[in-house]
């Protein structure tokens, strides 16, 4: 009898003892799990952060040599307008002064020298507003690509056309306007010096979420390979990019070459909004 109590005692021990471990393993097994999912937590929170962080270090960079060449720009326009532009319009009135004095055989070419300095003076102030910030701001996006364009046919450098589907919406953030333009001047300058194009066509689509731009022409095309490196293509998808735009360059030999830009226009505006 004494046996079988012992016997019970011992084994109700062994039972507790068994369930003692059991807690003790599954306490400790709780808190390496929680430890390790807060540890896991935290490490993706660090990651995200410095991800964060790097993101915005690059955007403040690119932002900011984005700012260096609109100044850059603004400058070599306004030196455009000042310093050629007083120049020619010098050698313009002494070419009209010396009129009177031009013999009649070499009548025909004076007047066609005249008639090439005040079309350089117009072409230079022309470009000179192209380049300038302010000037594209108060004119509008929309204006300034038609003013590119007019200026386009008029040196009889490309046919170039324009045109615009929706109804025009003005950016939230104007800044955001002269991004879009430069990337369709840098498109419009390759085109003109590279490509051998005889025709340029731009289109703009205002849908109620998007602006759709598209630009093409009809030259020689290139391999994109050939060009994954250039710094213009760099530097129209970096710009894209300052503005939550999708970019698209596609482009064959012989098949010419297609620009497409994708523009929240909605949510930048409310972008603009909420920071002011």
């Amino acid at each position: 009898m004494v046996q079988t109590t012992e016997r019970l005692i011992s084994t109700d021990a062994q039972r507790y003892l068994l369930i003692y471990m059991i807690a003790i393993l599954v306490i400790v097994t709780t808190l390496v799990i929680v430890f390790f999912i807060v540890f896991q937590k935290r490490k993706n929170k660090l990651l995200l952060d410095k991800i964060k962080q790097q993101k915005q270090f690059e955007e403040t960079v690119a932002k900011t040599s984005e700012e260096i060449q609109e100044q850059t720009l603004k400058y070599i326009g306004q030196e455009l307008h000042d310093n050629i532009g007083q120049l020619l319009s010098l050698a313009s009135m002494q070419m009209g002064m010396l009129g009177v004095k031009i013999a009649d055989d070499i009548k025909e070419p004076y007047l066609e020298t005249q008639k090439i300095i005040k079309e350089s003076l117009g072409e230079v102030r022309a470009l000179s507003k192209s380049l300038n910030t302010d000037v594209i701001q108060k004119r509008g996006f929309s204006e300034s690509i038609l003013y590119e364009i007019e200026r386009l046919n008029r040196m009889k450098l490309i046919t170039a056309a324009f045109a615009v589907d929706g109804d025009v919406v003005a950016f939230g953030n104007k800044k955001d306007g002269i991004i879009l333009f430069r990337i369709l001047q840098e498109f419009i300058s390759n085109t003109v010096k590279h490509s051998n194009a005889s025709k340029l066509t731009i289109s703009l689509d205002y849908k109620q979420e998007q602006l759709l731009i598209n630009a093409t022409d009809d030259g020689v095309g290139f391999l994109m390979d050939d060009l994954k490196d250039s710094s213009g293509l760099l530097n129209m998808k970096n710009r894209a990019e300052l503005v939550e735009s999708t970019f698209s360059l596609i482009s064959q030999p012989d098949h010419g070459t297609q620009l497409s830009i994708v523009y929240p226009i909605a949510a930048r505006a409310l972008k603009a909004k909420e920071l002011l």
